[in-house]
């Protein structure tokens, strides 16, 4: 009975370890350099899937700006493929102002420094994986 015991604690203690490691969550740090100004706030999301690639984020957060930078650290990020996209809210209105043509006329950017030709960013471009450890990212405008 004894040995029972042990082997039931064994394999509870082996399969709790094993779910565990499987679900390591780790942090995203973007650091966004060279921006226009320190006046207003960086707005960043993170997405977790293509189809919601510059849309509605998985998480996302608000930052102020030192020295013509920012850095935002989104934390228990699980293992995925993930893709950041951000924003310089210069006049504070909380969105991303665009000219007549729909240019944007306050800086942004994605992960990867991606750059759209003729539009926004691919998310093959933008897109990187969390496979082991935490990301860090430099954004420079």
């Amino acid at each position: 009975m004894n040995t029972l015991a042990k082997l039931l604690i064994f394999f509870i203690v082996s399969q709790t370890t094993m779910f565990a490691q499987n679900n390591a969550e780790y942090s995203v740090t973007i650091t966004v350099e060279n921006l226009n100004s320190n006046d207003g706030h960086v707005y960043m999301s993170l997405y977790d899937s293509e189809s919601t690639f510059l849309g509605k984020g998985y998480k996302s957060a608000m930052s102020t700006i030192e020295n013509k930078t920012c850095v935002i650290t989104f934390k228990d990020v699980p293992s995925g493929v993930y893709a950041v996209s951000f924003f310089h809210d210069e006049n504070e209105n909380k969105k991303m102002d665009s000219n007549f043509l729909g240019i944007p006329k306050e800086d942004y950017g994605c992960s990867n420094n991606a750059k759209g030709f003729m539009g926004p960013p691919k998310w093959e471009d933008a897109k990187f994986e969390i496979k082991n450890g935490n990301i860090t990212q430099t954004i420079t405008l």
